[in-house]
């Protein structure tokens, strides 16, 4: 049984949202504001964090900060702001996915399936360099020059993409399909974001923008 946090601060949603996961055979526990959702994180240790943006005393960015700076547990944002600013704020917080409001309750289902499974994923055992760089598929650990390298789920998948490709261009929708394992509502925002973050990560260089095309790692 899945594991999950829901910090929202609308009771009717929360509800609404907590009954439905339940459904699906989820574990749900609720906090009503972001100082209570840090304290719930603290304390149940969920698999994956679903956070309202608009929380009273602590918003659900600062959160998604506190989370990612705790480790790699994956998290969803749920706003009704849909502005770019407001998605690459909270993405560049560290959050894996945004949803928007109002959300179907399948889809949001699906999607958290999506981030677990991307924190889940282990391929076979196998060893990628390209330079300095490393990706151990087995015990899914990246080093550059040989000091290990702090990804998330999400980052992690994305690199994987690109490194059983190198050299070629992968276009944002086949990135937003493969790795957050949707094609529909889906937002190349996402792509662009996740992917400035890895480059601060592993060097920009080694991620190439192709533009009008995509991104490819260099050999």
């Amino acid at each position: 049984m899945t594991d999950v946090l829901l910090v929202e601060d609308d009771a009717v949603i929360r509800e609404a949202t907590q009954l439905a996961l339940e459904m699906h055979g989820m574990r749900v526990r609720t906090a009503s504001d972001g100082l209570a959702g840090l304290a719930a994180f603290e304390r149940e240790a969920p698999e994956v964090a679903l956070l309202d943006v608009m929380l009273p005393h602590l918003d659900g960015v600062s959160l998604a900060r506190r989370i990612r700076q705790a480790g790699t547990v994956p998290v969803i944002m749920i706003s009704a702001r849909s502005d770019a600013i407001d998605v690459i704020n909270a993405l560049e917080a560290g959050a894996d996915d945004y949803v928007t409001k109002p959300f179907d309750l399948g889809v949001l289902h699906a999607r958290i399936r999506a981030v677990l499974r991307r924190a889940e994923a282990a391929d076979q055992a196998q060893e990628l360099t390209f330079g300095d760089l490393t990706v151990d598929t087995q015990s899914m650990e990246v080093r550059l020059g040989g000091s290990l390298v702090a990804l998330t789920p999400t980052e992690l998948k994305l690199l994987l993409e690109f490194a059983a490709q190198p050299g070629i261009v992968l276009s944002r929708d086949t990135l937003l399909n493969n790795v957050w394992d949707y094609a529909w509502d889906g937002d190349t925002r996402v792509v662009d974001v996740h992917v400035q973050r890895l480059r601060l990560k592993i060097g920009t260089e080694r991620l190439e923008t192709v533009r009008g095309f995509g991104y490819k790692l260099r050999r």
